[in-house]
């Protein structure tokens, strides 16, 4: 077989695959399903890629308890999705066209392959996460922790689904940026390092950041709720509570957090002294 015809069999392959996923895996009726599959299939391979690096690379995992392993390879699943979801939350709300004022039609009834198929793979990811947690309950997080995946599963399912609201379920997703803060935190006193520089540093970032992304932030999607109200009220009845509901909820649950993350602030600063 010369080098022609297996460049042709390679492009005929090739072509075949793009084919199937055009026309099934990303075709309008089937990439939510096949965003949650991915979701799913991505927390699974990425829980494991953690177990594996952590094995080789970290000398004390291997002393850890079984819970702690668990909960070490969760926070590392939940890292590269809140990775990939601020990335992508981001793009669609500020960089995007897709709820751009400068468009004609709501903003609150916008939808596309690209924003259906990123919240599918979230939802992949808290359906993974909400059956851990329900798994070894209460060790991965106690009743705030089902609030907020509830929550936020309900929300992004109604909006994939509806096509609905999707620019307000983005800006809260957007709050996942503080989520590699979070566990970083977390493996550091794991690790024995709560007292190093690294800890220190990691607090007053964690600290900025949910300042700006849980609290700013939901601050102006309610500015933007506000001078939108008109558009607002053109979505369904069920879309129109989650979106005045679910923030509200969420806001409150930041802030306590946030007067939590500020007091362990300060008592670091004050170790320092």
């Amino acid at each position: 077989m010369d080098l022609s015809t297996t460049s042709e069999m390679a492009k005929a392959y090739s072509d075949k695959a793009e084919s199937l996923v055009k026309e099934y895996l990303l075709a309008d009726s089937y990439v939510s399903y096949t965003a949650v599959l991915g979701g799913i299939l991505m927390c699974k391979m990425v829980y494991d890629i953690t177990h594996l690096v952590s094995s080789f690379y970290y000398k004390s995992y291997a002393s850890l308890s079984k819970i702690q392993k668990l909960e070490w390879n969760n926070r590392g699943m939940s890292t590269i999705h809140a990775m990939f979801i601020t990335f992508m939350s981001v793009y669609l709300v500020f960089f995007s066209d897709l709820f751009s004022d400068q468009l004609d039609g709501p903003v609150t009834l916008r939808s596309s392959n690209i924003s259906n198929f990123t919240l599918g793979v979230s939802v992949g990811y808290f359906i993974t996460d909400l059956a851990m947690i329900l798994w070894v309950y209460p060790k991965l997080g106690g009743l705030e922790y089902l609030l907020h995946h509830i929550l936020s599963l309900v929300s992004i399912v109604y909006a994939m689904y509806s096509g609905e609201g999707q620019l307000y379920t983005y800006m809260v997703l957007i709050s996942e940026t503080t989520t590699p803060g979070i566990n970083l935190r977390w493996f550091l006193d794991t690790a024995g390092l709560k007292r190093s520089k690294a800890y220190l540093v990691n607090g007053v970032s964690m600290f900025v950041a949910w300042l700006v992304a849980r609290i700013i932030l939901f601050i102006y999607l309610f500015y933007h709720i506000y001078f939108h109200y008109d558009q607002v009220m053109l979505m369904q009845t069920f879309s129109c509570l989650l979106i005045f509901a679910v923030p509200t909820i969420l806001l409150v649950m930041n802030t306590i957090w946030f007067a939590k993350i500020l007091r362990g602030l300060q008592k670091t600063l004050a170790k320092k002294q």
